[in-house]
């Protein structure tokens, strides 16, 4: 029997995990706004960020994509836009490009409302309320393992992680790839020192060449400010978590795409042009790093954390997996998957694999993870302005 999931079927061939609506505000002036009305609906979410507004070039384009990505995730069933009315970054055109993915939109201008904040709650309490009917009527239906995007993430990580937790996703995304599905990994601030292990995975030489010149590049205008990047990183707790170099943390990082072949290198928030196993351009920062799988398509999140971590998502359920002994006793509300059983009772890698897959399997077929239980839904749109980051603006 093949292996299956029980999810929501959407336009286009895509398929949720999840049947929520979300409420995105265009700009930061509403995001109160976008929030209250979220509170009245049922099953929604709300996109708010300090963002859209005097935005122009690369920053417009990625805020831009971020936000229609998430509106357009499979795991959504509908999306209502809210703006101010005098932003560049538009309710109209993040609604417009949104609309592609042939799903329920809505938009409106809290300026154009008569009677302000409150009159604009309402009306967009309204058409949610609306849309939450809708939603209802979608059922549950046996999918393969094929329709579905795997995000890969690590945060608060230590020198157990790469041995433990890390390995045991790299297991779970090569049978992702295996049956037919998509697996990203992001953080290319985290591949340094591991670039000749990646260049071995590229399908072609195209990809090779571009995994090596997107990290010799960022390193280059790093040293033209006068900062050796290999010499901040780790960061202060992966070093109290006993990590000592970057290749260190970067063989942990890479570990979590195990074994499958490297299609391409897609930019922040880019959605895989086909299936198996993507590589993103992202600087490790959980929260962003997450927000950016979600808007290019994951449905769902596995994030490994040594040292612990709380964060989660609004549109894609994340999956905390840890193989710390002491972390997952005293942050046990916030770890779904506990790998350090390799260390505490002599579990195979294989063993915590077999686990993981099991809890991914429950997840996409509505069970919540602990991070959706508390209510963490943490959005962050990575800002590639900052001069080290310019070499993506021209490639």
């Amino acid at each position: 029997m093949s292996e299956e999931f029980l999810g929501f079927e959407r336009p286009k061939g895509k398929v949720g995990i999840r049947n929520k609506i979300v409420v995105i505000s265009s700009v930061v002036c509403v995001n109160r706004v976008a929030q209250q009305i979220a509170n009245y609906i049922e099953n929604a979410v709300a996109i708010t960020h300090p963002l859209g507004c005097g935005q122009f070039g690369p920053d417009f384009s990625y805020t831009q994509r971020t936000l229609v990505g998430l509106g357009s995730n499979p795991n959504i069933f509908g999306a209502i836009i809210i703006g101010l009315g005098c932003e560049n970054l538009s309710s109209k055109l993040i609604a417009k490009n949104i609309k592609r993915a042939k799903k329920p939109v809505d938009f409106f201008n809290l300026q154009d409302v008569q009677g302000g904040s409150k009159a604009a709650i309402e009306k967009g309490v309204k058409i949610g309320k609306q849309m939450a009917e809708e939603a209802k009527e979608s059922k549950r239906e046996p999918f393969d393992f094929s329709n579905l995007v795997l995000g890969l993430e690590c945060g608060g990580s230590d020198s157990i992680s790469g041995i433990s937790a890390n390995p045991a996703v790299g297991i779970v995304s090569d049978k992702i790839i295996e049956l037919g599905g998509t697996s990203i990994l992001p953080e290319f601030t985290e591949w340094i020192g591991t670039e000749h292990l990646l260049i071995k995975r590229a399908v072609d030489e195209k990809v090779a060449e571009k995994i090596s010149s997107t990290l010799n590049m960022f390193l280059e205008n790093t040293m033209k400010l006068g900062i050796d990047f290999r010499g901040i990183q780790p960061t202060p707790g992966n070093i109290e978590g006993g990590l000592t170099t970057i290749e260190e943390k970067s063989l942990g990082t890479i570990a979590k795409a195990g074994k499958a072949s490297i299609n391409g290198i897609l930019e922040y928030s880019e959605a895989p042009k086909g299936k198996g196993l993507w590589l993103m351009i992202e600087p490790g920062l959980d929260v962003e790093s997450m927000t950016g799988l979600a808007a290019a398509g994951a449905q769902v999140i596995i994030m490994t954390t040594g040292r612990g971590s709380p964060c989660g998502n609004p549109v894609a359920p994340v999956i905390k997996i840890c193989g710390n002994p002491k972390t997952c006793d005293w942050m046990a509300s916030n770890i779904d998957v506990d790998a350090s059983k390799i260390i505490t009772e002599n579990k195979e890698v294989n063993d915590i694999a077999k686990i993981l897959w099991q809890k991914l399997k429950e997840t996409c077929n509505g069970e919540k993870t602990y991070a959706e239980i508390l209510g963490f839904e943490d959005i962050a749109i990575w800002r590639c302005s900052a001069a080290p980051f310019q070499i993506f603006h021209s490639q």
